[in-house]
């Protein structure tokens, strides 16, 4: 399901270059107000694990997850539920999202924004920033280790972090090379979409200390959570589990369950 979706993505930056020129993208993304970290929020001490709570309108997957989808609502809800960042899927075509829903979030939290999409361009990076984005996701199985190299690069000129994502030990090794602070396992194949949270239990002995963790899709329940909980992860990103629940702060208030103290010599 990866190749279409990119191949899509490559013609929708070609389509954006011509009415927002990359120049013009690129001075408005160096005027925007400071950044707020990503990272910092993850990695700030707490006995629990922390929450990165999705807007995610819908998956190729699954279709629509969420009819009444409220930017407003669920990211004021996130933020009171105790949610440390927001992800939000700006990708169209395929999930529903937009750049004006990471425009609508920034209006209503403080919390970190991730934008998360496939991003294969820097004038992604630059139009993310200038949408108020604090982060952005780069999918280690969709770069190349030079782009990958590159585009971490461009993040830190504009004082943005970056979630790597890997789901393979050798995309892990990628994402170290290239410099990546903050890695996320994802336990779902982008190339099927089958989920396995055993994917984090297998990858997370391949980072190193000083690393945030991040466990990415297939939280439904408690006992999810305090599955890689146990492992020292930093932080679960999670999507579907809150969008498609009645009570999306109860869910969230669920799935901050306690971290374990030490686990492949990684502090937890």
């Amino acid at each position: 399901m990866l190749k279409p979706i990119l191949d899509n993505k490559l013609k929708e930056i070609a389509e954006k270059k011509k009415v927002v020129p990359l120049g013009e993208i690129r001075e408005m993304a160096y005027t925007q107000p400071p950044t707020r970290g990503f990272k910092a929020a993850l990695i700030r001490k707490s006995k629990n694990l922390k929450i990165i709570a999705e807007l995610k309108k819908a998956s190729p997957s699954r279709g629509t997850l969420c009819r009444d989808f409220n930017v407003h609502r669920l990211a004021a809800l996130y933020e009171q539920a105790g949610a440390s960042a927001i992800s939000v899927i700006t990708d169209e075509r395929y999930f529903g999202g937009s750049l004006s829903n990471l425009s609508e979030a920034r209006k209503i939290t403080n919390l970190p924004l991730l934008c998360k999409d496939f991003i294969l361009d820097p004038y992604q990076i630059y139009e993310a920033r200038c949408a108020g984005a604090d982060a952005v996701l780069l999918i280690a199985g969709a770069l190349t280790p030079e782009k990958l190299y590159e585009f971490l690069e461009l993040a830190e000129k504009l004082h943005m972090d970056c979630l790597v994502e890997a789901h393979t030990a050798s995309e892990i090794e990628d994402a170290i090379g290239a410099g990546a602070s903050i890695i996320g396992i994802n336990n779902r194949n982008l190339r099927d979409f089958k989920v396995n949270l055993e994917i984090t239990v297998q990858l997370i002995r391949y980072l190193p200390r000083g690393c945030a963790v991040v466990s990415e899709s297939g939280f439904k329940t408690r006992e999810d959570a305090c599955r890689v909980a146990a492992l020292g992860v930093d932080a679960i990103l999670v999507g579907e589990g809150l969008v498609t629940s009645p009570n999306p702060g109860r869910k969230i208030r669920e799935l901050q369950v306690e971290k374990g103290a030490r686990l492949n010599g990684r502090e937890g």
